[in-house]
């Protein structure tokens, strides 16, 4: 099968081209597993947080890509939720031991044994993938391959994100960052909090231009004063700046939920300029956002049927996995970026 691997680690900046087309095997379903036919991988931010160091993948090569649609073409032994010709996806969430505390109380997403689909073991930029049946989702008719991907991924954590924040209808919601979670998010607040205002901090115009057609009551730079204090602010940014002053756009006992698997150390000087009466002071809070749970994913897709979200899509072969990593990189981006592979 082709397959786009990953076999170093370097900076996109220097290296435009990280991810090398090879043909390898295709994988054969375990136990209880499934091999998908891949139709539809997303592209993500973090696959350049993998490629670029801040979260290294554990071997290498490696095959990215965790917002993975496929059909099943093969079962192993054992396998009961689904059969041949269904259509599934793979999050970000490939194993969890199950077994610990964290586990039992639904919170796999901070199980010691977390595996993430991409990174520990091989993902979705290929022809094929094998997953565990239990780590795999049915996906909704309403929504077409290209559709879904984005919703295993950016969907997902931004559902988290959201639940998170304990945001109640008729709050008012700061973004920062406006990619492929930000304007789904948008949209599950149109859904589940109409009297919300939505307020949008974005560094390219054309952003700021997207969030307003979907909705955003207010946008500005990064670095701006919003035109009210928020209640709570989502930050999906992959630097410090914007942090800092998310909180000072937060008014009293606001909450910010930091959406990002990996900070980069690009401007950490800018966190000394954190003043504690102007940043928090006045019982603010900041909470991250780790990996989801299976119970995010199920619950999302769900909801994103019932809306129904659709999310905005730019469509790439396989071969041009570089190209549209790239361009995240370099901020070009109007929704979510995926392969269409089969």
């Amino acid at each position: 099968m082709k397959a786009m691997m990953m076999t170093q680690i370097c900076d996109l900046s220097e290296n435009r081209n990280p991810l090398e087309l090879r043909e390898v095997p295709i994988p054969a379903p375990r136990k209880g597993g499934l091999l998908l036919k891949v139709l539809a991988c997303g592209v993500c931010h973090t696959e350049l947080d993998e490629i670029e160091g801040r979260t290294p993948p554990p071997r290498l090569p490696v095959i990215p890509g965790h917002q993975v649609v496929g059909r099943v073409e093969e079962t192993g032994v054992g396998v009961g939720r689904f059969k041949k010709g269904d259509r599934v996806g793979v999050a970000w969430i490939y194993l969890a031991c199950g077994r610990c505390g964290l586990c039992r109380s639904g919170r796999e997403n901070l199980c010691a044994d977390f595996r993430a689909t991409g990174r520990d073991v091989d993902g979705g930029y290929a022809e094929y993938m094998a997953v565990s049946q239990d780590f795999a989702y049915a996906i909704p008719e309403v929504f077409s391959d290209v559709e879904a991907a984005p919703l295993l991924c950016a969907g997902a954590i931004g559902y988290r994100s959201l639940n998170l924040t304990g945001l109640r209808d008729g709050q008012r919601l700061g973004l920062t960052g406006f990619g492929a979670s930000g304007h789904l998010v948008l949209l599950m607040v149109k859904h589940k909090f109409p009297d919300t205002k939505v307020f949008v901090f974005a560094r390219a115009e054309k952003e700021r231009e997207f969030a307003r057609e979907l909705g955003a009551v207010w946008t500005g730079d990064p670095d701006e004063a919003s035109s009210e204090k928020l209640d709570a602010v989502i930050d999906t940014t992959p630097v410090w700046k914007p942090v800092v002053e998310a909180l000072r756009n937060l008014d009293a006992g606001g909450r910010l939920v930091v959406n990002a698997i990996r900070k980069e150390n690009i401007d950490q000087d800018y966190l000394l300029k954190l003043d504690y009466p102007t940043h928090l002071w006045m019982e603010k809070e900041i909470k991250s956002v780790a990996n989801v749970t299976r119970t995010d994913v199920t619950e999302f897709l769900t909801l994103a049927a019932e809306i129904p979200i659709k999310p905005e899509v730019e469509v790439y072969p396989l071969e041009d996995a570089n190209r549209a990593l790239l361009e995240i990189k370099e901020r070009r981006i109007r929704g979510a970026k995926v392969l269409q592979i089969s």
